[in-house]
């Protein structure tokens, strides 16, 4: 299993870099078809996609069910670059009114893997300290091995 390298070197960013096991058309398409992406970013857990409009200026929303609890998830699409670049707004109920920008960028290695750097920017310095004190690390690496399952598979 491959771990996430994650960096805090900009005060406000969180940087990520994974590399996974399958060609970029995989990786893509597991992040922006709703059926495959219901299947690895709630880590097994319950998610309903309550909105997805695939489109710049586009509204998502998710909602995830665990352990008697719900968790809301929600943003719009901000730029759409098939098989290159995904970025949109982020915004997690349990810090509402916290926005953060996220940009995912799908490098293609060759060999039939894919690196996935992912930027989280943030209003402040705080609030990315208040995203990482959430568990979001370990959310993520979980979502991540999830993916890498869901990208093992046949389909």
């Amino acid at each position: 299993m491959t771990t996430s390298t994650v960096s805090t070197a900009i005060e406000r960013e969180i940087h990520v870099e994974r590399v996974f096991a399958a060609p970029r058309s995989r990786v893509w398409a597991a992040f922006t078809k709703p059926d495959l992406l219901a299947q690895w970013w709630a880590r097994g857990n319950d998610m309903d996609i309550e909105r997805w409009e695939f489109e710049r200026g586009g509204h998502w929303r998710f909602v995830e069910r665990a352990d008697g609890d719900t968790f809301g998830f929600e943003g719009r699409f901000r730029e759409i670059s098939p098989e290159d670049r995904l970025s949109y707004t982020f915004e997690w109920d349990g810090q509402p009114g916290h926005v953060l920008v996220e940009t995912n960028t799908f490098v293609d290695l060759g060999d039939e893997t894919t690196k996935l750097v992912v930027v989280s920017q943030f209003l402040t310095q705080e609030e990315r300290d208040g995203m990482l004190s959430s568990g979001m690390e370990s959310g993520m690496n979980e979502s991540y091995a999830a993916l890498d399952a869901v990208l093992a598979r046949q389909w």
